[in-house]
């Protein structure tokens, strides 16, 4: 099968959607199929992967790393023709996901999208109208689901909330973890480049640095967690537009000699971070799924994280993590909980190496082949009669 996928965004820029692409195409190539890629180009960097279609592009006015594509090619016609896509996956409603949707009416490919957003929640990188354009994006994106012939979910929360208020199919079916990539974790990494003593328990972070992401609860809460457990330090992974203002609400509260920032890392390096925790900590209410969750699993690390959509799929509430209201009281009392009850973390531990079975990347791509063999089918038999 020869499958197009169409993308707002995607390497060198680093996001669970572009993760998530990542991953998908990775095991739909081990499975021998094709997956071709068409997404902006991002200045000074260098292509080095195969299958990769680039269009010109401009930074964002309010996040200059985050480029947006200009969605037009003289020879993109001739291109999708030679290739013979089975399918088109767009991975986004806006620029390279409406050129992908004219490119599957053009050609009668079926087309699939994949909702990975909330996107009416991040409005704020909107410099003007924000409540307005959260009426418009929630009605544009309704609109995109309705010109296609299947619309994937991340979880079944958000399937419930997409669901009703499109015509289109919508199915529940999440990004897999690579379990394999955490076969060779080197655990004393962490601490060694950190420099951080062994006494001390680490807690993680691992994600962009937006305002979507919720990490200034995160420094409230651990604000908390010190004055129980001094012998703590935590660990934030990536880079966003909040990083300079979060590094200096960490200094205002007193926290920053506490609290290590350690920029966005390559992917080898970031599984080694995983490893080397000992618990991870997730306050974002905006993710549909929360690919991070399921990493901090396949490393055996547990979780306490805020109970809002993906993310209260990915955690199993007491089995391998907690799950709370947003209520810094109750998130802190659970991250305490833990780091004081070396048994049930160890118990967690293990619990984390048996879930993240469940949404094993290899057996997530063959439910997506399923999804796309089907819609192929379907597109044939609409042809023969």
């Amino acid at each position: 099968m020869k499958i197009g996928m169409f993308t707002d965004s995607y390497k060198p820029y680093t996001s669970g959607v572009v993760r998530s692409i990542e991953i998908t195409k990775a095991k739909l190539t081990e499975l021998g199929h094709e997956v071709y890629i068409f997404a902006p180009n991002y200045p000074y960097y260098e292509e080095e992967e195969t299958g990769v279609y680039r269009f010109a592009s401009i930074p964002t006015p309010t996040y200059p790393d985050f480029a947006i594509a200009l969605p037009f090619s003289l020879h993109l016609n001739a291109t999708v023709k030679e290739l013979d896509l089975d399918i088109i996956h767009v991975h986004s409603p806006f620029s390279m996901g409406l050129l992908g949707s004219r490119c599957a009416k053009r050609f009668g490919i079926p087309l699939v999208f994949t909702y990975h957003t909330m996107y009416d929640r991040y409005v704020h990188y909107l410099p003007f109208a924000q409540n307005l354009s959260k009426k418009v994006v929630l009605k544009l994106s309704s609109n995109f689901c309705n010109r296609c012939d299947l619309v994937i979910t991340p979880t079944e929360v958000v399937r419930r909330i997409v669901a009703p208020n499109v015509s289109t199919k919508v199915q529940a079916l999440p990004t897999g973890i690579d379990t394999s990539e955490f076969s060779a974790m080197d655990r004393q990494w962490l601490r060694t480049q950190l420099k951080i003593p062994e006494h001390k328990k680490i807690l993680l972070h691992l994600g962009r640095l937006g305002k979507e992401k919720n990490v200034v609860f995160l420094l409230q809460a651990y604000k908390i967690i010190r004055q129980s457990q001094p012998n703590t330090v935590l660990v934030i992974v990536g880079d966003g537009p909040e990083r300079e203002a979060l590094q200096s609400q960490a200094q205002e509260m007193g926290l920053a000699p506490h609290i290590i920032f350690t920029g966005s890392m390559p992917r080898e390096l970031v599984i080694n971070c995983y490893a080397g925790a000992d618990l991870f900590v997730f306050a974002s209410t905006t993710e549909t799924q929360g690919l991070v969750l399921g990493e901090a699993k396949a490393a055996g690390l547990p979780c306490v994280a805020v109970k809002a959509l993906g993310a209260s799929e990915m955690v199993k509430d007491g089995v391998d993590g907690f799950l709370t209201d947003l209520s810094l009281d109750e998130f802190s009392d659970r991250v305490l909980q833990l780091l004081e009850d070396e048994e049930l973390l160890r118990c967690m531990s293990a619990n984390c190496l048996v879930t993240v079975q469940e949404v094993s990347s290899i057996s997530m791509a063959k439910k997506l082949l399923t999804a796309y063999e089907e819609l192929i089918s379907h597109k044939c038999c609409r042809h023969v009669g």
